[in-house]
Protein backbone atom coordinates (compact mmCIF):
# COMPACT_ATOMS: atom_id res chain seq x y z
CA UNK A 1 0.00 0.00 0.00
CA UNK A 2 2.62 2.15 0.86
CA UNK A 3 4.21 1.14 -2.17
CA UNK A 4 1.44 2.39 -4.85
CA UNK A 5 0.80 5.46 -2.54
CA UNK A 6 4.32 6.69 -3.40
CA UNK A 7 3.93 6.07 -6.95
CA UNK A 8 0.31 7.79 -7.40
CA UNK A 9 2.63 10.74 -5.23
CA UNK A 10 5.33 10.35 -7.63
CA UNK A 11 3.19 10.50 -10.73
CA UNK A 12 0.85 13.40 -9.40
CA UNK A 13 0.03 14.95 -12.42
CA UNK A 14 -0.88 11.13 -14.09
CA UNK A 15 -3.00 10.53 -11.02
CA UNK A 16 -4.77 14.00 -10.88
CA UNK A 17 -5.65 12.94 -14.31
CA UNK A 18 -6.82 9.31 -13.86
CA UNK A 19 -8.93 10.84 -11.07
CA UNK A 20 -10.88 13.25 -13.59
CA UNK A 21 -11.17 10.40 -15.63
CA UNK A 22 -12.63 7.94 -13.22
CA UNK A 23 -15.33 10.52 -12.26
CA UNK A 24 -16.64 11.83 -15.13
CA UNK A 25 -16.99 8.33 -16.94
CA UNK A 26 -18.51 7.13 -13.43
CA UNK A 27 -20.60 10.20 -13.83
CA UNK A 28 -21.65 10.01 -17.45
CA UNK A 29 -22.73 5.59 -16.57
CA UNK A 30 -24.80 6.60 -13.95
CA UNK A 31 -26.57 9.35 -15.79
CA UNK A 32 -26.94 6.45 -18.59
CA UNK A 33 -28.53 4.09 -15.68
CA UNK A 34 -30.99 6.70 -14.64
CA UNK A 35 -31.96 7.52 -18.07
CA UNK A 36 -32.66 3.83 -18.60
CA UNK A 37 -34.97 3.52 -15.62
CA UNK A 38 -36.81 6.36 -16.71
CA UNK A 39 -37.20 5.03 -19.72
CA UNK A 40 -38.52 1.73 -18.09
CA UNK A 41 -40.75 3.46 -16.02
CA UNK A 42 -42.66 4.97 -19.11
CA UNK A 43 -42.79 1.77 -21.19
CA UNK A 44 -44.97 0.75 -17.58
CA UNK A 45 -47.43 3.39 -17.84
CA UNK A 46 -47.52 3.13 -21.22
CA UNK A 47 -48.50 -0.48 -21.25
CA UNK A 48 -51.46 -0.44 -18.93
CA UNK A 49 -52.93 1.91 -21.60
CA UNK A 50 -52.12 -0.99 -24.26
CA UNK A 51 -53.69 -3.58 -21.64
CA UNK A 52 -57.15 -2.14 -21.64
CA UNK A 53 -59.89 -3.99 -23.29
CA UNK A 54 -61.85 -2.62 -26.12
CA UNK A 55 -64.70 -3.65 -27.94
CA UNK A 56 -64.15 -5.82 -30.96
CA UNK A 57 -65.90 -3.78 -33.08
CA UNK A 58 -63.97 -0.69 -31.76
CA UNK A 59 -61.10 -0.14 -34.58
CA UNK A 60 -57.53 0.90 -32.92
CA UNK A 61 -56.64 4.53 -33.02
CA UNK A 62 -54.60 6.17 -35.86
CA UNK A 63 -51.70 8.61 -34.96
CA UNK A 64 -50.04 9.82 -37.68
CA UNK A 65 -46.30 11.13 -36.50
CA UNK A 66 -44.71 13.95 -38.76
CA UNK A 67 -40.86 13.36 -37.36
CA UNK A 68 -38.27 15.69 -39.39
CA UNK A 69 -34.75 13.77 -38.29
CA UNK A 70 -32.72 16.81 -38.77
CA UNK A 71 -34.01 18.78 -35.78
CA UNK A 72 -31.51 18.83 -32.98
CA UNK A 73 -28.70 18.56 -35.64
CA UNK A 74 -29.82 15.46 -36.57
CA UNK A 75 -30.24 13.66 -32.95
CA UNK A 76 -34.21 14.36 -33.63
CA UNK A 77 -34.61 10.47 -35.32
CA UNK A 78 -32.50 8.71 -32.35
CA UNK A 79 -34.15 10.51 -29.57
CA UNK A 80 -37.79 9.93 -30.95
CA UNK A 81 -36.73 5.77 -31.66
CA UNK A 82 -34.99 5.38 -27.99
CA UNK A 83 -37.34 7.59 -25.60
CA UNK A 84 -40.97 8.14 -27.68
CA UNK A 85 -41.27 5.39 -30.12
CA UNK A 86 -41.65 2.36 -27.87
CA UNK A 87 -44.13 4.11 -25.22
CA UNK A 88 -46.40 4.66 -28.74
CA UNK A 89 -46.37 1.21 -29.99
CA UNK A 90 -46.70 0.18 -26.16
CA UNK A 91 -49.61 2.15 -25.62
CA UNK A 92 -52.00 0.05 -28.28
CA UNK A 93 -52.41 3.00 -30.75
CA UNK A 94 -51.76 2.31 -34.70
CA UNK A 95 -48.94 4.57 -35.56
CA UNK A 96 -47.11 5.35 -38.63
CA UNK A 97 -44.52 7.66 -38.95
CA UNK A 98 -43.53 9.98 -41.41
CA UNK A 99 -40.34 11.39 -41.76
CA UNK A 100 -39.62 14.49 -43.59
CA UNK A 101 -36.73 14.80 -45.82
CA UNK A 102 -36.75 18.36 -46.74
CA UNK A 103 -37.82 21.79 -45.74
CA UNK A 104 -41.41 22.20 -46.28
CA UNK A 105 -42.01 18.53 -47.03
CA UNK A 106 -44.38 18.19 -44.23
CA UNK A 107 -46.71 20.84 -45.86
CA UNK A 108 -46.97 19.19 -49.03
CA UNK A 109 -47.43 15.39 -46.95
CA UNK A 110 -50.62 17.04 -44.80
CA UNK A 111 -52.35 17.81 -48.03
CA UNK A 112 -52.09 13.92 -49.13
CA UNK A 113 -52.73 12.84 -45.23
CA UNK A 114 -56.05 10.98 -44.75
CA UNK A 115 -58.53 10.41 -41.92
CA UNK A 116 -56.64 10.05 -38.45
CA UNK A 117 -57.32 10.19 -35.34
CA UNK A 118 -54.13 11.92 -33.26
CA UNK A 119 -51.47 13.95 -35.28
CA UNK A 120 -48.46 13.69 -33.58
CA UNK A 121 -45.05 16.52 -33.86
CA UNK A 122 -42.01 15.30 -33.30
CA UNK A 123 -39.88 18.18 -34.07
CA UNK A 124 -39.00 21.55 -32.92
CA UNK A 125 -41.09 25.34 -34.22
CA UNK A 126 -40.15 24.80 -37.40
CA UNK A 127 -42.05 21.49 -37.76
CA UNK A 128 -44.69 22.63 -35.45
CA UNK A 129 -45.32 25.36 -37.63
CA UNK A 130 -45.10 23.20 -41.15
CA UNK A 131 -47.22 20.89 -39.59
CA UNK A 132 -50.16 23.12 -38.57
CA UNK A 133 -49.82 25.15 -41.68
CA UNK A 134 -50.09 22.39 -44.30
CA UNK A 135 -53.27 21.35 -41.71
CA UNK A 136 -54.81 24.54 -41.93
CA UNK A 137 -54.31 24.99 -45.70
CA UNK A 138 -56.36 21.85 -46.46
CA UNK A 139 -59.91 22.49 -48.18
CA UNK A 140 -61.23 20.73 -45.30
CA UNK A 141 -59.51 22.74 -42.65
CA UNK A 142 -62.49 22.76 -40.45
CA UNK A 143 -62.42 18.91 -40.19
CA UNK A 144 -59.18 18.41 -39.65
CA UNK A 145 -58.44 21.31 -37.43
CA UNK A 146 -60.48 19.46 -34.75
CA UNK A 147 -58.46 16.53 -34.88
CA UNK A 148 -56.10 16.71 -31.33
CA UNK A 149 -52.21 17.37 -31.74
CA UNK A 150 -49.66 16.13 -29.73
CA UNK A 151 -45.59 17.45 -29.37
CA UNK A 152 -43.04 16.09 -28.67
CA UNK A 153 -39.94 18.16 -28.15
CA UNK A 154 -37.03 17.43 -30.15
CA UNK A 155 -35.61 20.36 -31.86
CA UNK A 156 -33.19 23.29 -30.47
CA UNK A 157 -36.22 25.39 -29.85
CA UNK A 158 -39.43 23.85 -28.62
CA UNK A 159 -41.35 27.24 -27.36
CA UNK A 160 -44.77 25.41 -27.13
CA UNK A 161 -43.22 22.70 -24.81
CA UNK A 162 -43.52 25.69 -21.81
CA UNK A 163 -46.75 25.52 -22.60
CA UNK A 164 -47.43 22.29 -22.61
CA UNK A 165 -45.14 20.25 -19.91
CA UNK A 166 -43.88 20.81 -16.73
CA UNK A 167 -40.30 21.95 -16.95
CA UNK A 168 -37.00 19.73 -16.52
CA UNK A 169 -33.59 19.90 -17.20
CA UNK A 170 -33.24 15.94 -17.98
CA UNK A 171 -34.45 15.47 -21.72
CA UNK A 172 -35.41 11.68 -21.52
CA UNK A 173 -37.86 12.99 -18.69
CA UNK A 174 -39.11 15.57 -21.04
CA UNK A 175 -39.81 13.72 -24.33
CA UNK A 176 -41.25 11.02 -22.23
CA UNK A 177 -43.73 13.27 -20.19
CA UNK A 178 -44.90 14.64 -23.35
CA UNK A 179 -45.30 11.18 -25.11
CA UNK A 180 -47.06 10.22 -21.83
CA UNK A 181 -49.15 13.31 -21.79
CA UNK A 182 -50.67 12.33 -25.24
CA UNK A 183 -51.85 9.25 -23.97
CA UNK A 184 -53.74 10.34 -20.75
CA UNK A 185 -55.77 12.87 -23.16
CA UNK A 186 -56.14 15.92 -21.65
CA UNK A 187 -55.86 19.01 -24.07
CA UNK A 188 -55.95 22.63 -24.55
CA UNK A 189 -57.26 24.99 -26.96
CA UNK A 190 -54.46 27.18 -28.65
CA UNK A 191 -54.54 30.25 -30.83
CA UNK A 192 -53.23 30.45 -34.16
CA UNK A 193 -52.07 33.15 -35.97
CA UNK A 194 -53.07 33.46 -39.80
CA UNK A 195 -50.19 35.94 -41.44
CA UNK A 196 -51.31 36.28 -45.20
CA UNK A 197 -49.16 38.42 -47.95
CA UNK A 198 -50.46 40.00 -50.94
CA UNK A 199 -49.60 37.15 -53.08
CA UNK A 200 -48.29 34.20 -50.97
CA UNK A 201 -50.59 31.61 -49.70
CA UNK A 202 -51.31 32.04 -45.90
CA UNK A 203 -48.70 31.19 -42.91
CA UNK A 204 -50.10 29.79 -39.67
CA UNK A 205 -48.09 30.38 -36.72
CA UNK A 206 -48.72 29.28 -32.57
CA UNK A 207 -46.38 31.67 -31.01
CA UNK A 208 -46.00 34.57 -32.55
CA UNK A 209 -43.96 36.89 -35.69
CA UNK A 210 -40.80 38.84 -34.86
CA UNK A 211 -39.50 41.92 -37.35
CA UNK A 212 -36.72 43.96 -36.05
CA UNK A 213 -33.16 44.16 -35.17
CA UNK A 214 -33.12 41.81 -32.10
CA UNK A 215 -34.27 38.86 -34.43
CA UNK A 216 -31.74 40.00 -37.28
CA UNK A 217 -28.71 39.88 -34.49
CA UNK A 218 -29.60 36.71 -32.94
CA UNK A 219 -29.60 35.03 -36.70
CA UNK A 220 -26.12 35.66 -36.48
CA UNK A 221 -25.28 34.17 -33.00
CA UNK A 222 -24.34 31.10 -34.54
CA UNK A 223 -21.59 32.84 -36.99
CA UNK A 224 -19.43 33.28 -33.54
CA UNK A 225 -19.44 30.04 -32.02
CA UNK A 226 -16.02 30.05 -31.46
CA UNK A 227 -16.49 32.76 -28.77
CA UNK A 228 -18.14 30.04 -26.63
CA UNK A 229 -20.42 32.01 -23.87
CA UNK A 230 -19.95 35.00 -25.55
CA UNK A 231 -21.49 34.43 -28.72
CA UNK A 232 -24.52 36.49 -28.01
CA UNK A 233 -23.15 39.78 -26.82
CA UNK A 234 -20.78 39.28 -30.10
CA UNK A 235 -23.36 38.92 -32.40
CA UNK A 236 -25.36 41.88 -31.15
CA UNK A 237 -22.00 43.79 -30.24
CA UNK A 238 -20.78 43.84 -34.20
CA UNK A 239 -24.54 44.17 -35.00
CA UNK A 240 -24.93 47.56 -33.34
CA UNK A 241 -21.52 49.12 -34.88
CA UNK A 242 -21.83 47.74 -38.60
CA UNK A 243 -25.44 50.23 -38.60
CA UNK A 244 -26.41 52.62 -36.02
CA UNK A 245 -29.22 53.73 -34.99
CA UNK A 246 -31.67 50.92 -36.00
CA UNK A 247 -35.02 51.77 -36.92
CA UNK A 248 -38.01 49.74 -38.70
CA UNK A 249 -40.69 52.30 -39.80
CA UNK A 250 -44.06 50.98 -40.82
CA UNK A 251 -47.75 51.59 -41.00
CA UNK A 252 -49.96 49.75 -38.50
CA UNK A 253 -53.75 49.03 -38.60
CA UNK A 254 -55.62 47.11 -36.51
CA UNK A 255 -58.98 45.99 -34.53
CA UNK A 256 -59.43 45.57 -30.48
CA UNK A 257 -59.78 42.17 -28.71
CA UNK A 258 -62.87 40.57 -29.68
CA UNK A 259 -65.58 39.03 -27.36
CA UNK A 260 -64.63 35.49 -26.66
CA UNK A 261 -67.99 33.45 -27.89
CA UNK A 262 -69.32 30.26 -25.71
CA UNK A 263 -67.20 27.49 -26.03
CA UNK A 264 -69.01 24.55 -27.92
CA UNK A 265 -69.54 21.10 -25.95
CA UNK A 266 -67.25 18.38 -26.96
CA UNK A 267 -70.75 15.55 -26.36
CA UNK A 268 -73.46 16.21 -28.92
CA UNK A 269 -77.09 16.20 -26.88
CA UNK A 270 -78.76 13.43 -27.89
CA UNK A 271 -81.87 13.30 -31.06
CA UNK A 272 -85.40 13.76 -29.69
CA UNK A 273 -87.58 11.13 -30.53
CA UNK A 274 -89.10 10.67 -33.34
CA UNK A 275 -93.08 12.05 -32.57
CA UNK A 276 -91.25 14.64 -31.12
CA UNK A 277 -89.66 15.85 -34.37
CA UNK A 278 -92.70 15.73 -36.07
CA UNK A 279 -94.53 18.18 -33.48
CA UNK A 280 -91.95 20.68 -33.67
CA UNK A 281 -92.20 20.50 -37.36
CA UNK A 282 -95.93 20.99 -37.79
CA UNK A 283 -96.08 23.87 -34.93
CA UNK A 284 -93.01 25.58 -37.03
CA UNK A 285 -95.28 25.13 -39.94
CA UNK A 286 -98.44 26.65 -38.65
CA UNK A 287 -97.19 28.77 -37.04
CA UNK A 288 -96.94 32.66 -38.69
CA UNK A 289 -94.09 33.60 -40.29
CA UNK A 290 -91.92 35.94 -37.97
CA UNK A 291 -91.15 39.57 -39.45
CA UNK A 292 -87.55 39.76 -40.62
CA UNK A 293 -85.95 42.56 -38.63
CA UNK A 294 -83.05 44.30 -40.86
CA UNK A 295 -79.43 43.58 -38.74
CA UNK A 296 -77.46 47.27 -38.90
CA UNK A 297 -73.72 46.18 -40.01
CA UNK A 298 -71.45 48.07 -37.77
CA UNK A 299 -68.56 49.75 -39.00
CA UNK A 300 -64.78 47.92 -38.10
CA UNK A 301 -63.43 50.43 -35.92
CA UNK A 302 -59.62 50.26 -37.54
CA UNK A 303 -56.92 52.25 -35.21
CA UNK A 304 -54.16 53.64 -37.30
CA UNK A 305 -50.45 53.69 -36.26
CA UNK A 306 -47.52 55.27 -37.81
CA UNK A 307 -44.26 53.58 -35.93
CA UNK A 308 -40.80 53.78 -35.75
CA UNK A 309 -39.67 50.65 -33.72
CA UNK A 310 -36.23 48.55 -33.12
CA UNK A 311 -37.95 45.81 -33.08
CA UNK A 312 -41.72 44.83 -33.26
CA UNK A 313 -43.52 41.47 -32.57
CA UNK A 314 -47.15 40.23 -32.68
CA UNK A 315 -47.65 37.06 -30.27
CA UNK A 316 -50.56 34.55 -29.17
CA UNK A 317 -51.78 34.46 -25.72
CA UNK A 318 -50.31 30.58 -25.32
CA UNK A 319 -47.32 31.27 -23.08
CA UNK A 320 -49.27 32.74 -20.95
CA UNK A 321 -52.78 30.42 -21.26
CA UNK A 322 -56.23 31.39 -19.50
CA UNK A 323 -58.68 29.01 -20.30
CA UNK A 324 -61.60 31.37 -18.15
CA UNK A 325 -60.43 34.68 -20.16
CA UNK A 326 -63.49 36.49 -22.02
CA UNK A 327 -61.77 38.43 -24.73
CA UNK A 328 -59.30 37.25 -27.38
CA UNK A 329 -56.59 38.79 -28.73
CA UNK A 330 -52.74 39.05 -29.60
CA UNK A 331 -50.31 41.04 -27.92
CA UNK A 332 -48.20 43.34 -30.41
CA UNK A 333 -45.00 45.04 -28.88
CA UNK A 334 -43.62 47.69 -30.41
CA UNK A 335 -40.52 49.14 -28.62
CA UNK A 336 -38.84 51.91 -28.73
CA UNK A 337 -35.95 52.87 -31.49
CA UNK A 338 -34.21 55.04 -28.52
CA UNK A 339 -31.80 52.26 -27.32
CA UNK A 340 -28.24 53.09 -26.58
CA UNK A 341 -25.69 50.33 -27.73
CA UNK A 342 -25.13 49.24 -24.83
CA UNK A 343 -28.53 48.71 -24.24
CA UNK A 344 -29.05 47.06 -27.15
CA UNK A 345 -26.34 44.48 -26.23
CA UNK A 346 -27.52 43.45 -23.06
CA UNK A 347 -31.29 43.28 -24.33
CA UNK A 348 -30.49 40.96 -26.96
CA UNK A 349 -29.17 38.42 -24.64
CA UNK A 350 -32.59 38.29 -22.77
CA UNK A 351 -34.37 38.60 -26.22
CA UNK A 352 -32.39 35.21 -26.73
CA UNK A 353 -33.81 33.79 -23.79
CA UNK A 354 -37.31 34.93 -24.00
CA UNK A 355 -37.75 36.12 -28.12
CA UNK A 356 -41.11 37.70 -27.03
CA UNK A 357 -40.54 39.70 -24.39
CA UNK A 358 -41.67 43.52 -24.01
CA UNK A 359 -39.03 45.85 -22.10
CA UNK A 360 -40.03 48.64 -20.42
CA UNK A 361 -41.22 51.38 -22.51
CA UNK A 362 -42.55 49.39 -25.18
CA UNK A 363 -46.08 50.54 -26.65
CA UNK A 364 -48.40 47.01 -26.11
CA UNK A 365 -51.80 46.86 -27.73
CA UNK A 366 -53.94 44.13 -28.03
CA UNK A 367 -55.94 43.38 -31.29
CA UNK A 368 -57.73 40.81 -32.73
CA UNK A 369 -56.58 41.34 -36.12
CA UNK A 370 -53.89 43.96 -37.62
CA UNK A 371 -52.56 44.88 -41.17
CA UNK A 372 -48.56 46.06 -41.32
CA UNK A 373 -47.55 47.87 -44.18
CA UNK A 374 -43.93 48.68 -44.71
CA UNK A 375 -42.05 51.25 -47.36
CA UNK A 376 -41.04 50.24 -50.73
CA UNK A 377 -37.74 48.34 -50.70
CA UNK A 378 -37.98 47.35 -47.02
CA UNK A 379 -35.68 44.39 -47.03
CA UNK A 380 -34.83 41.83 -44.00
CA UNK A 381 -36.72 39.09 -42.96
CA UNK A 382 -39.84 38.05 -40.45
CA UNK A 383 -39.20 35.36 -37.99
CA UNK A 384 -42.69 33.37 -37.91
CA UNK A 385 -42.12 30.62 -34.84
CA UNK A 386 -38.32 30.98 -35.37
CA UNK A 387 -38.29 30.31 -39.27
CA UNK A 388 -37.30 32.57 -41.41
CA UNK A 389 -39.46 34.49 -44.22
CA UNK A 390 -38.96 37.38 -46.69
CA UNK A 391 -40.41 40.95 -45.16
CA UNK A 392 -43.44 42.22 -47.06
CA UNK A 393 -46.65 44.06 -46.16
CA UNK A 394 -48.74 41.19 -44.25
CA UNK A 395 -52.20 40.83 -42.14
CA UNK A 396 -52.35 38.97 -39.08
CA UNK A 397 -55.80 37.52 -37.99
CA UNK A 398 -56.14 35.76 -34.71
CA UNK A 399 -57.92 32.59 -35.41
CA UNK A 400 -58.80 32.25 -31.11
CA UNK A 401 -58.64 27.94 -29.71
CA UNK A 402 -58.22 27.20 -33.19
CA UNK A 403 -56.85 23.62 -32.56
CA UNK A 404 -56.54 21.33 -29.39
CA UNK A 405 -52.56 20.39 -28.27
CA UNK A 406 -52.20 17.66 -25.82
CA UNK A 407 -50.55 18.69 -22.53
CA UNK A 408 -50.31 17.49 -19.21
CA UNK A 409 -52.36 16.93 -17.00
CA UNK A 410 -50.40 18.66 -14.40
CA UNK A 411 -50.30 21.73 -16.53
CA UNK A 412 -54.18 21.95 -16.83
CA UNK A 413 -54.49 22.00 -13.32
CA UNK A 414 -52.23 24.59 -12.65
CA UNK A 415 -54.11 26.65 -15.20
CA UNK A 416 -56.88 26.37 -14.22
CA UNK A 417 -56.19 26.56 -10.28
CA UNK A 418 -54.61 30.20 -11.48
CA UNK A 419 -57.69 31.52 -13.26
CA UNK A 420 -59.54 30.59 -10.22
CA UNK A 421 -57.16 32.61 -7.76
Amino acid sequence: VVKVLTTLRNHWKKTTFGVCLLSWGGHWLYGKHCDNLLRRAACQEAQAFGNELIPSSMPLKKATVFLNPAACKGKARNLFEKNAAPILHLSGLDVTVVKTDYEGQAKKLLELMENTDLIIIAGGDGTVQEVITGLLRRADEAVFSKIPIGFIPLGKTCTLSNTLYPESTNQVQHITNATLAILKGETVPLDVLQIKGEKEQPVFAVTGLRWGSYRDAGVKVSKYWYLGPLKTKAAHFFSAFKEWPQKHQAALMYLGPSERPPEEPEEKPTRPPLYVRLYRRLRLYWASPPKEIPQEVTPEDWEELNLSTIELSIATRNRQLDLTRTEDFMDICIEADIVSKGQFVNRGSQKMRDPHTCPEGSQCIQASRCILQLPEGTEGSFGIDNEEYEAMPVEVKLLPRKLRFFCDPRMRAQMLHAAVQ
